[in-house]
Order: C-alpha cells, then sequence, then structure tokens
C-alpha cells in the first residue's frame, strides 16, 4: 500500500512538474509577444491578410502605419506612435469590392511624410490616393498617376527606394496575360512617370506573378510564369536585377537583359515544372551582402513544402524544409483555400526565418528559424489563437531600419475559388515579437 501511495504520489508530482514546465514554456514564448488591437475588420474572406499586400504596415519616423476594410468594406487608415497601443484611426470616405480577396490596400509613407494609398483592383481601373498633409491620414481626391496603362490593374504594391523614391508595380492585363508596369514617384516635383510599360512580358501568352524587395545595392524581382487562369500551370522561378532605380536590369550574372524581359530570356534561379504546386506571389529579401532570397512551396513528392532558392557565390542553391505532413494539390482558379499559407522571409546575419501558417499547426501564426551554417531548423507559434486563412504580413521598413519584427494579423477565412464565408467580424492586430529567437552554429 505504501508503495501504491508513494507511486500514485511520484505519478501526481510528475504531471504537476509537467504542466509547470509547459505552463512555463508558453508564458515565455507568449512573453516575447506584444500585441496591439487596432479594431475590427472584415473577415468573410481573406482580402485583408493576403501576402502580396506590400504593405498592410509600415513605419516613418518614429510612427507606424497601417490600412484595412472594416466589416463594411470601408477602408480604415491608423497610425500610432512606436511603443504605443493608443492608434489613431480614420474611416475613409472610399470603399473597396471586399467580396473578391485579390482587392487588397497597398499603403507606403514617402520621405516627406506623405501617406500613399492604393486600393481594390483586380483587373480594374487604377484607384490611388495621397494623404493631405504630411504625418496624416486624411486623403485627397483620388486620382491618376500618369494615366498610361491604368485601365487594368491588378496587384498593386508601393516600394520605398534608397534614393527617397517612390516604387509603384502592378499587373497590367488579365491572368494568363498581363505585362509588369512601373512607375516613380519624384517627392521633389510629387509626380509620378512611367518608368516600365512592359518589364516583364507576357507575349499574351502568360504572365509573371513577381515578388519583389529592395536593398541598398538595388531593386531584385523574382517570379514564376503562369500559363493561364489555372494555378497548376505555374512553373520556373526567375530573376532580375537593377541598380539604378529600375531603369535597366541584369542576370545575376551581370549580363544586361534587352527589355522586355520573356519566358525565352529570362535567367531560370531554379527550374520547377507545371503541375508541381508551385505557388505564385511569395517573398524575397537580401542578406547584408546583397545576396537575394527567394521563399516558395512546390511539390517534388507528394507533399508541398516551404523551399528556400538563395544566391551565394555567383551560384543558386535551394534549402528544403520538411515542416508540412499532408499532401494537397494546388489547382484551379480564384483565391483558393489552403492548407499552408504563403511564407515570407527574413534574413538577419546568419539566421534565416519563414513566417507560414499551417492548418497542422492550428493555423496559428509560426516563425520557422535556422542557422544558415548548420540548416537545423526549430519551429515556433507566435499566435495564441488560429489566424484561419490569413497569410503573412510585416512590417519591412522597420525590420530594415532596426530588426524588429512587427506583424499584421487577422483571423480571416476563405472559401475557395473566390466564395465567401459568414464570419463575424475579427479584431485586426499587430503582433510584435519582442526577441528573435537565434540557433547556436554547431
Amino acid at each position: 500500500m505504501n508503495i501504491t501511495l508513494r507511486s500514485q504520489s511520484y505519478k501526481k508530482l510528475v504531471v504537476a512538474s509537467l504542466f509547470l514546465i509547459t505552463t512555463f514554456f508558453s508564458f515565455s514564448i507568449n512573453a516575447q509577444i506584444a500585441e496591439s488591437e487596432i479594431g475590427l475588420g472584415w473577415s468573410n474572406n481573406s482580402v485583408n491578410t493576403v501576402i502580396f499586400r506590400n504593405s498592410a504596415l509600415t513605419s516613418f519616423k518614429g510612427n507606424q502605419y497601417t490600412a484595412y476594410y472594416d466589416p463594411e468594406g470601408k477602408m480604415v487608415l491608423a497610425k500610432r506612435k512606436l511603443n504605443s497601443n493608443k492608434w489613431e484611426k480614420v474611416i475613409t470616405s472610399y470603399s473597396g469590392n471586399v467580396k473578391d480577396a485579390h482587392n487588397d490596400i497597398s499603403i507606403a509613407i514617402d520621405s516627406d511624410g506623405y501617406l500613399h494609398v492604393s486600393w481594390d483592383h483586380h483587373d480594374t481601373h487604377l484607384r490611388y490616393a495621397r494623404s493631405k498633409k504630411p504625418f496624416s491620414l486624411e486623403l485627397g481626391e483620388e486620382k491618376a498617376m500618369t494615366g498610361e496603362d491604368e485601365a487594368k490593374v491588378t496587384y498593386p504594391e508601393f516600394h520605398n527606394l534608397p534614393d527617397g523614391k517612390l516604387l509603384f508595380c502592378y499587373r497590367s492585363g488579365a491572368s494568363g496575360r498581363g505585362n509588369m508596369i512601373l512607375k516613380s514617384y519624384d517627392v521633389k516635383t510629387q509626380q509620378w512617370t512611367s518608368l516600365q510599360n512592359n518589364l516583364i512580358d507576357g507575349e499574351n501568352q502568360r504572365s509573371a506573378y513577381w515578388q519583389m524587395c529592395v536593398g541598398e545595392k538595388g531593386i531584385y524581382i523574382s517570379w514564376v510564369w503562369r500559363e493561364s487562369w489555372d494555378v497548376s500551370t505555374n512553373h520556373d522561378i526567375c530573376y532580375a536585377f537593377s541598380s539604378d532605380g529600375g531603369v535597366t536590369w541584369e542576370k545575376s550574372t551581370g549580363e544586361k537583359y534587352t527589355l522586355p524581359i520573356t519566358k525565352a530570356t529570362a535567367e531560370h534561379a531554379w527550374e520547377v515544372p507545371q503541375n508541381s504546386s508551385l505557388i505564385n506571389q511569395t517573398a524575397m529579401t537580401v542578406d547584408e551582402n546583397g545576396n537575394p532570397y527567394i521563399t516558395t512551396y512546390w511539390d517534388n513528392n507528394g507533399v508541398p513544402q516551404y523551399k528556400v532558392v538563395y544566391l551565394s557565390k555567383g551560384k543558386w542553391n535551394l534549402i528544403n524544409t520538411n515542416f508540412h505532413v499532408k499532401p494537397f494539390t494546388l489547382g484551379g482558379g480564384g483565391t483558393k483555400r489552403i492548407p499552408i499559407s504563403r511564407p515570407e522571409i527574413l534574413v538577419n546575419k546568419s539566421m534565416l526565418y519563414l513566417l507560414f501558417r499551417d492548418e497542422e499547426r492550428d493555423n496559428k501564426i509560426t516563425l520557422a528559424y535556422t542557422n544558415l551554417e548548420n540548416k537545423k531548423w526549430e519551429i515556433q507559434d507566435l499566435s495564441r489563437f488560429t489566424v484561419g486563412q490569413w497569410e503573412p504580413n510585416l512590417d519591412k521598413e522597420l525590420w530594415a531600419a532596426k530588426k524588429q519584427l512587427h506583424i499584421f494579423s487577422q483571423n480571416v477565412s476563405q472559401a475557395d475559388g473566390e466564395g465567401l464565408t459568414k464570419t463575424a467580424p475579427q479584431p485586426v492586430q499587430v503582433l510584435e515579437l519582442k526577441k528573435l529567437p537565434e540557433l547556436k552554429n554547431k
């Protein structure tokens, strides 16, 4: 009897200890995350959280800005002082067709402090406005940029350039037969000019679905080709670089492109055949030496996995992961309901980070990280609760300046193929990771 009692007491002690350890472990992780709620947003699809927003969240001179659609489809602008939870919000007079998850909002702050906003596009005319004053959330009238190639706009993106100019890019045309447009904004003249009216030419047979980033050395772009509206026709990862603000472009070898870039002339960073469940419009970044890192996912053996294609010493390399377990096949049109999100990527010295969500991890915001020397991956969930069909958006200006990770977050739903669900409005939040995890060299 005494042995049994002691055994039972020992079991209780072990269980209690494990509970305390688990509780402490969870608390330790959550203690590194700060949550700042802004307001309720539209949640019946993923329009507020699609990865190609660039940007959903941005910072300038101690202020952080964001934008989202509220439950009625009105565009909301908000800002705060960094390290403050008090958000100033303006419900604008502008709305978007929130029933189509392509119609996201993209924002940027120019070097004079003006807020630029573009929203509500899927093969539709350009919608663009600028704040009336620096650091203000009050927008002026909707207007054109240059008036050229602005009739069929999709996937608008702003990018801040090192010289203070703004870059604006989008697809002109339709899925499977679109071209890439670049425009440049001069802060001194407050005017937009056409930079490239056909940087990447689909030749009326295909479209380029790209991701772009800006580093100290220039502008980096990578893309997959799609032969039709069907995502299963995505293939190959291509690459180009510009050191002069987007005027001329070259390959990783330094060879100059003759513009526009076509399927026949594009550099292949990595060859991926059609029907590989290759996703489009993911993310890329550069390290301190200007080497590009491209992240996406595709399927080599029945299970799509996140992968990183990167340039080192003039050679393209591949890093595989094995985070996901269950098979799925990517195909069809419209905004898809996919078990995993498209990934974001960050590099800090020898550390590589992937930001994503996976149904197998209860659709929480998750960070995977590795030391580039040993390629051993660790995974950590950042959000306390599910975020549904969320995709990662982060404050890239803040990351570039201070290596602080602030994440735009909302629990959203997405029916497959541009459908809607009946979901109650969910809070829009910013998650701040106070300290990035690291792995030591081994």
